[in-house]
């Protein structure tokens, strides 16, 4: 059985200039992971990282560490596969249109307004809770079909395209070998559908649920794909270092 572990990105810059990139936060928790690993002399015959800046400074993170504490890392191979969803996109298209009618979607948008005219920690804090529930309220509504994102990857192809780089993966994975793949939530949860057979809801709750640098195993052999370690963080000690964005 060889072992695919899917790392999810460092926190980002939610609410930032550019959410694409790490904050401090995510390349403390970027740096964690590499050196917890390195402690322990995990060795990756492998290591692949979805496109985005995130996804691939995390990658460089863990490298460094490793680096520094003189266990060998091997160089990063860029997959396309592993890209997350269009979220942004999706938000874009689909919330002016649960605006018209839906009362739910209009109420957490007026709360997600109203936190953005106060200033302080607490009030990002706050800001960053009304945004998450306004953005899985919308997303959750696109998954369901309830709205159209035209020109869009949809759910479905978004599903394929992660199942066809696992499958890559598991095929360029010598048996009793590790890789490594740095990516973001919704690849994380494709690949918990992928073995579990979950639904389409089931997958966004575990998609909600993948926190920040944590990590997630499966075991490959064949056609088999088996979960053995959902969202771990042994090496996130503090809770600041625990968040989902």
């Amino acid at each position: 059985m060889s072992h695919v572990i899917l790392a999810r990105h460092g926190q980002a810059s939610l609410l930032g200039r550019d959410y694409d990139q790490l904050c401090a936060n995510g390349e403390t928790q970027a740096r964690l992971l590499g050196e917890y690993w390195a402690r322990r002399s995990v060795a990756f015959v492998s290591a692949y990282s979805g496109p985005r800046v995130r996804q691939r400074e995390t990658a460089r993170i863990v490298e460094e560490a490793y680096r520094v504490s003189g266990v060998v890392f091997p160089k990063t191979v860029i997959m396309n596969e592993f890209d997350e969803h269009q979220t942004d996109a999706v938000l874009g298209e689909c919330l002016p249109q649960l605006l018209e009618g839906n009362t739910e979607i209009q109420e957490l948008r007026r709360a997600y307004d109203h936190t953005k005219e106060s200033r302080g920690s607490v009030a990002t804090g706050e800001r960053r809770k009304t945004f998450q529930r306004l953005f899985e309220a919308v997303i959750t509504r696109w998954v369901a079909g309830e709205v159209t994102a035209s020109g869009i990857e949809s759910w479905d192809d978004f599903f394929l395209r992660v199942q066809r780089g696992l499958a890559q993966v598991v095929r360029d994975t010598p048996p009793a070998a590790n890789a490594v793949i740095f990516t973001s939530a919704g690849p994380i949860g494709a690949a918990m559908r992928h073995a579990l057979d979950l639904s389409a809801a089931d997958t966004l709750q575990v998609t909600w649920m993948s926190r920040n640098a944590s990590f997630t195993e499966f075991l490959a052999s064949g056609e088999r794909f088996t979960l053995s370690t959902f969202n771990a963080h042994p090496h996130l000690d503090g809770e600041e270092l625990l968040t989902y964005r």
